[in-house]
C-alpha cells in the first residue's frame, strides 16, 4: 500500500464530507471534488437517529450537532383531521442505544461538516465536473476513487454500470421547506399527518424553526414552475390541522424545493478495481425510510475502519459491500413499503406497516456499530 494512502472522493455531500473527515483523521491523503460552486444545502432538514449520532461521535461532531439541532421526544401520527393515530417514544430508543436522536437543518449540518474539514486542512475543490475520463485519470493517481455523488446523476456509478442502472421514480412528489413555528408550551415532537394518498410531516429543530414536507402522488413534470407546485400544495392542505396551515403560512421562500422522489434498486456490486460508490450513489433509500443520511454516515465509518484493518484495497472493497448490503437493502425496502402504504391509488390494497418497538428499532439501527472512538 502506498504511503500515504491517497483517496479521491467525488461529491461533497453528507457521505463525501464524512468520509473525508474520517479518512483524514486516520492520516490518509484526501482529495475532495464537488461539481457545485459551494456546499449544497438542498433538502430542508435531516433527522440523525442514534446510529448517525454514533458516527458523529467518531468524527468529533456529536456536541456541535447537539448544539445546532433539536431533540424531539416523540413521533406522533395524525389523520388529516388532526386525530392522533399513534405515538412512538423516541426517548426509549435513545436510552437503549445510548445516543440521542437529533433533528437539524441540512444547511447547518453541511456547515458543521465543512468546518471540520477546514480544520483538518482538507480543501473542497469546487466547480469540478468530474467526467468518466477524469475518473480514469484519478484511478491512476490515487489508491482509491470513491463516488459519493448522489442518487440522480452519479458519474462514478456510471463508470461502474454504464447506462444499465437508473434511479427509479416512486410516483410521488415532496415539496419541502423551512418555517417559523410557535413553540411555547409545545413538547418537542415530530408530527406526521396522513390523508388519502397525501402526507404532511413537520419536524421541529430549534429557535422556533422547523422543516417540513408535503407529499402526494404525481407524475414527473420538471417544466412546471415551483410556484405552481406550491400553489397546489396550499390547495391540497388548506383544510388540514392548524400546525400544517401555520408552517405553510410562515415558510422561508428561499427554502422551498420540489423533489420527484426516486430511489435505487439494490445493486449487485458497488466497486470495480479501485473505484467504489457509497451513500446515495450506491443505495439511495426513499425519505420514508428515515435513514438516507444515517446510512451514508455509516458507510463512511465502515469504509475507513476496514481500510485501517486491511492491507489490500480489493479485499477492503469486497468486505465493505458484504458488510453493508443487507442493512442498506433493508432501509430501501422499508422506505418503499411505507411509501406504498401512503401513496397507493384509491381502491388499491394498502400494505399495513406494523409499528416497531423501541427494542426492534434499536437493534436494527445500531447493527454493525461498535468499537473505536474519536478524539478532538
Amino acid at each position: 500500500m502506498c504511503d500515504p494512502y491517497r483517496i479521491a472522493i467525488v461529491g461533497a455531500g453528507v457521505a463525501g464530507m464524512a468520509l473525508a473527515i474520517l479518512a483524514s483523521r486516520q492520516g490518509y491523503k484526501v482529495s475532495l471534488y464537488e461539481r457545485g460552486t459551494e456546499v449544497s444545502s438542498i433538502g430542508a432538514g435531516v433527522t440523525l437517529w442514534p446510529n448517525a449520532m454514533w458516527v458523529m461521535r467518531q468524527m468529533g461532531l456529536e456536541q456541535a450537532v447537539r448544539q445546532e439541532g433539536g431533540a424531539p421526544r416523540f413521533m406522533r401520527q395524525f389523520d388529516s383531521q388532526g386525530r392522533q393515530q399513534g405515538e412512538f417514544d423516541i426517548k426509549a430508543v435513545n436510552a437503549l442505544s445510548g445516543f440521542p436522536s437529533i433533528t437539524i437543518l441540512r444547511r447547518d449540518l453541511m456547515r458543521l461538516l465543512a468546518g471540520r474539514l477546514s480544520k483538518l486542512g482538507v480543501e473542497i475543490r469546487f466547480g469540478q465536473n468530474v467526467s468518466l475520463e477524469c475518473i480514469d485519470r484519478l484511478k491512476q493517481t490515487h489508491d482509491l476513487v470513491v463516488g459519493a455523488d448522489g442518487r440522480m446523476n452519479s458519474v462514478v456509478r456510471q463508470a461502474l454500470y454504464g447506462d444499465r442502472v437508473h434511479p427509479v421514480y416512486q410516483g410521488f412528489i415532496n415539496i419541502i421547506g423551512i418555517s417559523r413555528r410557535e413553540e411555547s408550551g409545545i413538547e418537542p415532537a415530530i408530527h406526521e399527518y396522513r390523508g388519502a394518498g397525501e402526507r404532511f410531516g413537520i419536524v421541529p429543530v430549534h429557535a422556533g424553526l422547523c422543516y417540513w414536507a408535503g407529499a402526494w402522488a404525481a407524475p414527473v413534470d420538471r417544466e412546471r414552475p415551483l410556484a405552481d407546485w406550491y400553489r397546489e400544495l396550499r390547495q391540497r392542505f388548506m383544510h388540514w390541522p392548524d400546525p400544517v396551515r401555520q408552517v405553510l403560512a410562515s415558510h422561508e421562500s428561499a427554502s422551498l424545493n420540489r423533489i420527484f422522489v426516486h430511489d435505487l434498486d439494490p445493486l449487485p456490486y458497488w466497486h470495480r478495481d479501485n473505484v467504489l460508490i457509497l451513500g446515495d450513489a450506491a443505495h439511495a433509500p426513499l425519505p420514508t425510510s428515515g435513514q438516507g443520511a444515517c446510512q451514508a454516515l455509516e458507510d463512511a465509518w465502515h469504509l475507513v475502519r476496514l481500510l485501517a484493518e486491511q492491507q489490500e484495497t480489493a479485499r477492503v472493497l469486497q468486505m465493505f459491500y458484504q458488510q453493508r448490503i443487507s442493512k442498506t437493502t433493508m432501509a430501501q425496502a422499508i422506505g418503499r413499503r411505507i411509501a406504498e402504504s401512503l401513496f397507493s391509488q384509491p381502491g388499491e390494497v394498502r400494505a399495513v406497516m406494523p409499528s416497531p418497538s423501541a427494542e426492534q428499532l434499536n437493534e436494527l439501527w445500531m447493527q454493525g456499530l461498535g468499537g473505536g472512538s474519536a478524539t478532538d
